[in-house]
């Protein structure tokens, strides 16, 4: 073990147990499923968003049990408004896989981990060490910064070959003894250095426990690093949106095809043009079509321009049209919804 790797992981543990995040609802918990469900849910969010959704979700679905037995529509309620749907889809997956092939027990090795559906490497690592002890390292975003920092790590990370190299460095960096004590709060302290100090824009080297050991810093490319030169190649898209109401205020819903755009979630029905809503309704209604304001929805490779048509139908206006149903009051705020589109309903 160099000198590095001994002041280094004995420096974060340190460190975590002193000033690292102790106070979210999944942390000082060796529970593998709330462990679980927080990592998926950080996954492209924020953790004030997380919050609350890990709250109202945990409420309904208290363990790895209860979510294998929900329906998919009642977990893409409950992730409604999250983003990155597949997500959920993977978790009830991967619930129902646990309670049938593992006996509801998570495995408790990465190895096996990764072997269930929707949990990556970084992902099974985490839950092996902060709830199992296992000696294996995380490379999460925020991780990702810290260990190419410390290292002056400098090769491109949008190859496989220089992700491969940052997982065997970290791997370096990794406690070695007491691992059931110091593996938590190693893989904790990492993951709350990169949310916490080592920020991609100008981070807090002040404050940070890894300043003297920081070859970044002593070459002043903090800033610089990690490298990732490819770049997401965005589209944009023009959506219509029929918004049918019924007089009992119902409205007329229909589930997104897997793949796709909101794949899985009930929405309002989605054209290519005005006019090829406005024929998807009887003539006698189109008059009554009534343009909204149009706004942009940002996804992460895309963005959609749309535009909401709100038009009061009789109940059997939509006969023969495309699958869907009517969803009344009571019924449509417990779907899985896309956020613009609850958001629209919400206003009425």
């Amino acid at each position: 073990m160099t000198e590095l790797a001994r002041s280094l992981a004995g420096c974060v543990v340190r460190w975590q147990e002193l000033h690292g995040r102790n106070h979210l609802p999944w942390q000082n918990t060796q529970d593998p499923y709330r462990v679980w469900l927080s990592e998926v849910m950080l996954q492209q969010t924020q953790v004030s968003t997380v919050l609350h959704y890990f709250a109202r979700f945990t409420a309904r679905l208290p363990d790895v049990a209860a979510l294998a037995a929900a329906s998919e529509d009642e977990v893409l309620g409950l992730w409604s408004g999250l983003g990155y749907y597949s997500r959920a889809r993977n978790l009830r997956r991967c619930a129902v896989e646990i309670v049938c092939t593992w006996g509801g027990q998570f495995p408790k090795t990465a190895e096996k981990l990764e072997s269930l559906p929707g949990i990556g490497r970084s992902t099974a690592a985490a839950i092996a060490s902060l709830c199992f002890g296992e000696r294996v390292a995380i490379l999460d975003a925020n991780v990702k910064r810290v260990v190419a920092r410390v290292l002056a790590f400098g090769t491109d990370l949008s190859s496989s070959a220089g992700e491969r190299q940052l997982w065997a460095e970290a791997t370096k960096l990794l406690p070695v003894r007491d691992l059931a004590r110091t593996m938590p709060r190693y893989t904790q302290g990492m993951m709350d250095l990169g949310a916490t100090v080592c920020h991609a824009r100008r981070p807090l080297c002040g404050q940070c426990p890894l300043a003297d050991v920081c070859e970044a810093r002593r070459r002043g490319t903090t800033e610089l690093l990690p490298v990732k030169t490819r770049k997401l190649k965005r589209s944009s898209e023009v959506v219509w949106l029929l918004w049918a109401r019924a007089r009992d205020a119902s409205v007329w819903l229909q589930r997104r095809p897997v793949p796709g755009v909101w794949a899985g979630l009930y929405c309002l029905p989605w054209f290519g043009s005005r006019d090829e809503l406005l024929a998807a309704v009887p003539s006698r209604y189109r008059q009554h079509a009534r343009d909204l304001d149009v706004f942009k929805h940002v996804l992460t490779h895309k963005d959609l321009h749309v535009h909401p048509v709100q038009m009061l139908l009789a109940k059997n206006a939509l006969d023969g049209a495309a699958a869907g149903q009517w969803f009344g009051v009571e019924e449509w705020p417990r779907l899985g919804l896309p956020a613009p589109v609850r958001s629209l309903l919400v206003q009425g």
